[in-house]
Formats: C-alpha cells, structure tokens, sequence
C-alpha cells in the first residue's frame, strides 16, 4: 500500500492504492495520521480509489484514525470508495460511523 499526502486549506489528503490487508504498510496509515495531528493537521480526507481492496485489519486501522483524530477534536472523512471497500462497510454496519463522499474535492469542501 502507498500513501501520497496533499494538503490544501489545513485539510490533508491522503490518496491510498494497493491493498489495505494488515502489516506494517497498514499501521503506516495510522502512524502518518498522528504525524500530521502533531504537525496541526486535524482534518483528513483518504482517498480509496485506488485501494482493490480491504479486510478487516484495514477496516481496523480506518477506525483507529477516525478514533485517534475525534480524540484531537479533528476529522475524518472518506472519498472515492470503490464498490467492493463499499460493500465491506455496509456488510460491517461501518458505513454509518465513516462519512464518506464521492469526490476528493467535496470531501474537502465538507471539512473547509
């Protein structure tokens, strides 16, 4: 899994691709979110386009950002879902804990 940062507006996008199934490359995710809350970043949008797909240490590990940034009074939102990372949230009920939008570009705007 790979992990491209852009931030804009004191948003962070964080455009994952790969496959988030657990290990070191997952817990990176989370480590980078802390980066940018001590860094003052409290707002996050990552981007699964480009994510095939996703277990449940992956699932794990969004969570874990989610937690650790509204611990932070930050936020976390989710754009470009595909289908099947889609199907894996409303399967575990997670799609009403993640907003989640269609575009980057309106996920930042929710968080502007």
């Amino acid at each position: 899994m790979k992990i491209k940062e852009k931030i804009e507006n004191q948003v962070a996008v964080l455009s994952l691709s790969g496959k988030m199934m657990g290990g070191p490359e997952t817990t990176a995710l989370h480590d980078h979110v802390k980066g940018l809350i001590r860094d003052g970043i409290k707002r996050v949008v990552i981007d699964l386009g480009d994510v095939k797909w996703m277990n449940s240490s992956g699932m794990g590990v969004l969570m874990a950002c989610m937690t650790t940034l509204n611990n932070e009074q930050g936020k976390l939102v989710l754009a470009r879902v595909s289908e099947k990372v889609n199907s894996l949230l409303m399967i575990t009920q997670l799609i009403r804990v993640f907003e989640t939008y269609e575009t980057v570009e309106r996920a930042v705007a929710a968080l502007e």
